[in-house]
Parts: structure tokens; C-alpha cells; sequence
């Protein structure tokens, strides 16, 4: 088998469709092997030196090692970004108004991190309003996830393992050299095994709904110290193809197409997953429960964004209505209204925030993969 990989500096030319593929490169899938050696034959560690070349406990995994692959390009061979440049809206020209991005808010400072930049670095360790994030996305279980950078009171930054689990990315902290999951949200093998992260909400939408929303964002640039096509999808038709996992995954929940996004909130190791088919195409709210949790649910099929909350304001639920006029999502029963983040912009409570949930989006088969427990929103039920 074989797949595609970012982050070399080997160019295929293609006459054919007249331009270069640049920064490809065909690697065939290794596997960690679990075997009585603990050895494995990707490029990255032997014998009682541990996934990254490091000795502390690296040889006890908290996830199956038989099932931990090595995806080619070794440590650090998809390189993670360290406080990248960004630019204001007005000031980019390489992404389209249906390409997703990642949007961040820290204060009244907002930043959007696009796909198209991610598919190649998979995380970006950066800086907003004096507050450390990594934002770590997978392109193989379309999963963005904003993570915090403080470890045992200590700063760090993650990079790239190059080791998947469930075909997910695995990344690694720089202050301990550990291996965490990015869906599991913990630590999965080194000194902080069995720690789990600190996370942020992070939202996933379309150019065109993120630049409306937020006009005086700042994005990040693609002058990012490496030379990539940043216009190119590294990974052929693998977000439209159904059929098309590149690495294995089990179990499989097969209840809805795998490369289906949905929305997955996680509360207590359980997982509520809501679909775009749920939404108008207008925006419109879905007030649930879940785990004993009273939620908001607002979702918008054009615009392309699914975001949840906890409704319970000061100990309070309160009452919704939809919103669509480019800037608020919805209003309460006292007038306040509420941007993408849950934070009210307008009205008598402005700037408090409804609390948020762990959540993000993905891949449906990614859920399947690592929660046993997974309910489909349908009608309420």
C-alpha cells in the first residue's frame, strides 16, 4: 500500500495536467510492531530508546502498541509551526470562500488557521492575546482540536511524531519528549502518561462564513519558512472517498458514511455526534440534553459551521432565538446577542460567555474509533 505525505522536498511533474506536484512523495505504511523485542522498523527508535529516541518509559503505551504505525515521514518530518506570520483579512489571496479554517478566539482577539495551511504542518504552536495554544488538526480524521501549551507548569510546544493510532495523529510535547493521542485528548506513552490535555474551543467553518464574522481577524500567511504548495491537497481524493482509509481503524461504527463531518461532543468518555442534515440552511438552534448536561446546539448547512455550548448561564438555562444577520448566531429572552463563540457581543451582559463543551469536528468513523459510547442525535432522541 501506498499513500501520500507533506513535509519533503521531492518534486514529481506531471506533463499531463502541466504543472508539478510539488513536495509529494510516495511512502509505503510501516507498522509498530508489538512483538517481544519492542522494537519496530520505522525510522525513529530501537530497542529500549523509547518512540523518539528518548528513555522515559517510552516502551509502555496506554493504547494497544500492535496498533500504533509508523506514517512515514519519522519524527518531525511534517514540520510544526512556531508562531507563524499572520496578515489581516483583507490581505489574503490563496484561500477560497468554501475552503475551511480553523478559528480561535483569545480576548477580543480572533485568528483563523486554514486547512490548507494545517494539511501540511498538522500543528501550529502560536501565540494570541498572551495566551499559548497548539492548534493540532489531523487531515486523515478531519479532526481540529486547539490545545493548551502548559505541562506541569511549564511551557512547551508539540511537534509531529510521525507515529498514528486509529490513523490519527499522534503528537509529541517538546518538554518531556511523552506521545499523546489527539482524539483521546491525553498522553498515551512517556513520563506524563495518562495526563490529559487542556483544551480550547476551536472552530471549524468556511472562509466566507469566518470572514464575515469576523472582519478584523488576523489569518495566518503562508510565508511560513517552508517552501509547500500551500494550493494543493496533499492527500489526492481522500476527503471525498468513502472507501478510502489510508491506515487501519478499528473498531468500525459504520451507523453513517466514514468521511461524513459531524460534530462530536464529548462529556465523561461518552459522545453525542450531530450532522449537518439536522440544520436548515438558515441558522437554527437544537436545545438537548446530554449526560445530564443542558445544551445549545446552533448549526447553519451554508454557512458550514456546527457549534454547542452549555446552556446553563449563571446557573440558569435560558431561551434562544436563530440569528442571521452575518455577525450574531442567535439572542436570548434578555436581548443579548451571541457571536460563533458563544460570547455575547451585544446587549446588557456583553462580553460574558456561554460555558463551553468539549467538542469538535471529524470524521465519523474517528469517533467510532476511539468512543464505545456514541448516540446520533435524531429528532431529539
Amino acid at each position: 500500500m501506498f499513500t501520500f505525505f507533506p513535509g519533503t522536498n521531492i518534486k514529481m511533474t506531471s506533463n499531463s495536467i502541466g504543472f508539478n506536484f510539488v513536495k509529494f512523495i510516495i511512502i509505503p505504511i510501516m507498522l509498530l510492531v508489538s512483538c517481544d523485542d519492542d522494537s519496530y522498523t520505522g525510522g525513529g527508535w530501537t530497542k529500549g530508546s523509547g518512540a523518539n529516541g528518548s528513555g522515559n518509559n517510552s516502551l509502555v503505551w496506554l493504547i494497544p502498541k500492535n496498533q500504533v504505525l509508523d506514517g512515514g515521514p519519522g519524527k518531525d518530518g511534517i514540520p510544526a509551526l512556531e508562531n507563524p506570520e499572520s496578515i489581516g483579512i483583507n490581505e489574503i489571496d490563496y484561500l477560497a470562500d468554501n475552503d475551511l479554517v480553523l478559528g480561535f478566539q483569545s480576548g477580543n482577539e480572533f485568528r483563523a488557521y486554514p486547512h490548507k495551511i494545517l494539511d501540511w504542518h498538522e500543528i501550529i504552536n502560536d501565540e494570541l492575546n498572551g495566551g499559548e495554544v497548539a492548534i493540532t488538526y489531523c487531515p486523515l480524521t478531519g479532526t481540529g482540536i486547539a490545545w493548551g501549551r502548559e505541562l506541569n507548569g511549564q511551557s512547551t510546544t508539540f511537534g509531529v511524531s510521525g507515529l498514528l493510532y486509529n490513523t490519527n495523529l499522534i503528537p509529541y510535547d517538546r518538554l518531556t519528549d511523552s506521545n499523546w493521542s489527539q482524539i483521546r485528548l491525553d498522553c498515551v506513552n512517556g513520563s506524563l502518561s495518562g495526563e490529559t490535555i487542556e483544551t480550547f474551543p476551536l472552530i471549524e467553518t468556511s472562509w466566507k462564513t469566518w470572514k464575515e464574522m469576523f472582519p478584523n481577524s488576523s489569518v495566518i500567511s503562508t510565508n511560513t519558512g517552508f517552501s509547500r504548495r500551500y494550493s494543493v491537497y496533499p492527500y489526492g481524493n481522500y476527503r471525498t472517498d468513502n472507501s478510502n482509509l489510508l491506515f487501519p481503524v478499528t473498531p468500525k461504527d459504520e451507523r453513517l458514511p466514514e468521511k461524513e463531518r459531524v460534530l462530536g461532543i464529548i462529556i465523561n468518555n461518552k459522545v453525542k455526534v450531530y450532522q449537518f442534515e439536522s440544520f436548515e440552511s438558515q441558522t437554527s438552534i437544537i436545545l438537548d440534553q446530554f449526560d445530564g448536561k443542558n445544551i445549545v446546539v446552533v448549526g447553519n448547512k451554508d454557512k458550514n459551521f456546527i457549534v454547542a455550548y452549555e446552556n446553563n448561564f449563571a446557573n440558569q438555562s435560558r431561551t434562544f432565538t436563530a440569528l442571521n444577520d452575518g455577525i450574531h448566531i442567535m439572542k436570548d429572552d434578555k436581548g443579548n446577542k451571541y457571536n460563533l463563540f458563544g460570547r455575547i457581543t451585544e446587549g446588557v451582559d456583553k462580553d460574558e460567555q456561554l460555558a463551553s463543551l468539549t467538542s469538535f469536528m471529524g470524521y465519523w468513523f474517528s469517533f467510532g474509533a476511539f468512543y464505545s459510547t456514541i448516540v446520533i442525535y435524531d429528532n431529539g432522541n
